[in-house]
């Protein structure tokens, strides 16, 4: 048994065609998981009608000042819907980090791949300040 039978594989994210033989890109392993995972917090929760529990809630914190009680809400939704909706993984830790100007927040996730038993890093920027001109000083 290979790994990527029992790791899955599936259509890469975003979807890419193969021009020369005119078929989509599949992607597997630990590249399909990190994926999976750049999906689940880019898509917002209660946004698939068949599915309203998929998703994670980061896009609520956009424009927030990130203090520690913020961080550490992140923190949780993060790994809660990693934990409901990535069953291949077990998280170990999510650490978040600020850019100079704070305006985009990195998240560090450290994983096991529960099937191979190995540790594995996945880092998610998410932007505090998308959309907008302002300095972080008037927010």
């Amino acid at each position: 048994m290979n790994e990527s039978s029992f790791l899955g594989t599936g259509w890469s994210f975003p979807p890419v065609f193969d021009n020369a033989n005119y078929q989509l890109q599949l992607s597997s392993g630990e590249s399909n998981i990190n994926q999976s995972i750049d999906l689940l917090m880019k898509t917002p929760r209660g946004s698939r009608s068949l599915m309203p529990n998929y998703g994670c809630d980061l896009f609520r914190y956009l424009f927030c000042r990130l203090d520690a009680t913020l961080q550490e809400e992140i923190i949780q939704s993060v790994k809660t819907t990693l934990l409901n909706s990535e069953p291949r993984i077990s998280v170990e830790d999510v650490d978040i980090s600020l850019s100079e100007d704070g305006s985009i927040a990195t998240l560090s996730i450290s994983y096991k791949i529960k099937q191979t038993n190995t540790r594995h890093n996945h880092v998610f920027p998410f932007s505090l300040l998308e959309g907008t001109h302002l300095p972080v000083s008037q927010l």
